[in-house]
């Protein structure tokens, strides 16, 4: 059967919005089945998403992710519907998590001490948005009076998709969403998880695979530095010390604690890179991305990490190298 695969532009910022037309152009010729992107603090997924249908309208679309503390249920129902309108015939992935805290800062936010209950709360409302009826809504979290959005959408609405590293999370997708998104997970942890998502449910499995056409000696400064940045956030270290990575996570930790940031980068093993953020020719890269439909990833979606000299030869050998993967 064969596997449909994705492609995202959230590792591809530091090229410059302008490059989202051009890139989802290119993913529509080499066979990509859907464009990706992510919202924290930098481009508005939405706009994006809109400009990549323009240019590549035989793309499904999908956002992956966006924070629901920024968006209420309402608006996002909104700018999913709003995609779906502009292109009928794309499939709309609404792909939303819980942010980090550093990011709800900058936002003027705080985060929830209670997560699971709020993504219950959010996804339940979305639906009820989507439903084209008039929505009432009161939750401890978000609420609404006489919503209705201003169009019908057609008997295919966009689907949700939630964010997800750690069990309870996992099972809650399973039970609500349509699909969970898995990030920054090794190949060898992906059964893991989808045995958690089964608890809750059939929810389909997408996963991002990092990967880069590059040589190992000079991206391997860049992939420790963007690991570094994930084993900060204590959801993510926490699923690290769950797939394998448990003593590079507290040798890291520590030596940030001292502010020994090259001890703390220093700490990232090879292992860890290789699992995690792949580096390597064409025929390696295919075949990692191979590793995640084979541990029972439904839906892969590259991330090309941009890592060397010339970051638009790096992004496009990464995404030809994905298209001769087993899909």
């Amino acid at each position: 059967m064969k596997t449909d695969i994705g492609v995202t532009f959230g590792s591809l910022g530091v090229l410059g919005a302008k490059k989202v037309p051009e890139i989802a152009r290119q993913a529509e010729g080499m066979g990509f089945k859907s464009f990706w992107t992510v919202e924290a603090t930098g481009t508005d997924a939405f706009t994006l998403l809109g400009a990549a249908s323009v240019a590549a309208p035989k793309l499904d679309l999908g956002t992956g992710i966006i924070p629901m503390q920024l968006r209420s249920p309402t608006l996002a129902a909104m700018s999913a519907a709003s995609l779906k309108a502009i292109n009928p015939e794309a499939q709309i992935f609404l792909g939303v998590g819980v942010s980090a805290p550093g990011i709800l800062k900058q936002h003027g936010l705080t985060a929830t001490d209670r997560p699971i209950r709020m993504m219950r709360e959010y996804v339940a409302l979305l639906r009820e948005c989507f439903s084209g009826e008039s929505v009432t809504f009161e939750g401890d979290y978000f609420s609404t009076k006489r919503f209705r959005l201003g169009f019908r959408l057609e008997e295919e609405k966009p689907k949700i998709i939630m964010a997800a590293l750690n069990p309870q999370m996992l099972k809650l997708a399973g039970e609500i969403a349509d699909g969970v998104l898995l990030n920054y997970l090794p190949a060898s942890h992906v059964n893991y998880s989808v045995n958690k998502v089964r608890e809750g449910g059939d929810a389909k499995i997408f996963a991002y695979v990092h990967a880069s056409v590059s040589e190992f000696e000079r991206a391997q400064a860049s992939a420790r530095k963007d690991l570094f940045n994930y084993a900060m956030a204590d959801g993510y270290a926490k699923m690290f010390k769950e797939a394998g990575f448990g003593d590079e996570v507290a040798e890291l930790r520590e030596k940030q604690k001292i502010k020994d940031r090259e001890g703390a980068l220093a700490a990232i093993s090879d292992r860890m890179i290789q699992a995690i953020d792949f580096i390597g020719n064409k025929s390696e890269v295919s075949s990692f991305i191979n590793s995640y439909i084979e541990a029972g990833v439904e839906h892969p979606i590259l991330m090309p990490m941009p890592w060397g000299d010339n970051r638009d030869k790096v992004a496009l050998e990464t995404m030809e190298a994905a298209m001769c993967a087993d899909i």
